[in-house]
């Protein structure tokens, strides 16, 4: 045990003779940091903390809400049910579509763009939903789905919904 016990006390001459605390052997691995923004750098200094941001990012922050919609222990279907019900409704309408039920399949893709901004705004976690802040999230899913729907409605022949100026915009600028 001398062997350790003298190589602690050279560490700690050496130490002291460079400012830093007493029993410490100068690496990086014996220095214990509490603030991971502070940790030391290879060479055992500590870090400088910035504002700025890094020149090459390491890892990428998950979005707001993005995390699991059910407990860990769930089975995957179970955690990202939110995500799953939006792209079920798509797929039934895009299944819709296909079997010549256009108007009713592209109006259900629309409702499902409105349910997937209702679930964003409402549920505090929506796991793989979420893909931009939650604000962006909510606008996007709503503006789309919206458009989609008041488009679905308009579809010719016979459209459930007029809006009299757009006609007018599209008689303009095709008969012209």
């Amino acid at each position: 045990m001398e062997p350790v016990e003298s190589a602690e006390s050279a560490g700690a001459d050496e130490s002291e003779e460079s400012g830093a605390s007493a029993g410490s052997t100068g690496s990086v691995e014996d220095i214990e940091v509490r603030d991971p923004v502070s940790a030391p750098d290879a060479e055992g200094r500590p870090r400088r903390t910035t504002r700025r941001f890094p020149l090459f990012t390491r890892d990428t922050a998950r979005p707001e809400g993005g995390g699991r919609a059910a407990p860990r222990d769930a089975p995957a279907p179970a955690r990202q049910w939110p995500v799953l019900a939006v792209l079920g409704m798509v797929a039934v309408g895009l299944l819709l579509s296909a079997l010549d039920l256009f108007r009713i399949g592209t109006l259900l893709i629309g409702v499902a763009l409105l349910v997937g901004g209702v679930l964003r705004w409402i549920l505090p976690d929506v796991g793989m939903l979420a893909v931009r802040s939650r604000f962006t999230d909510i606008v996007t899913y709503g503006v789309l789905g919206l458009a989609i729907a008041l488009l679905a409605m308009m579809v010719q022949p016979n459209p459930w919904l007029v809006i009299p100026f757009l006609k007018d915009t599209l008689h303009f600028t095709v008969s012209t």
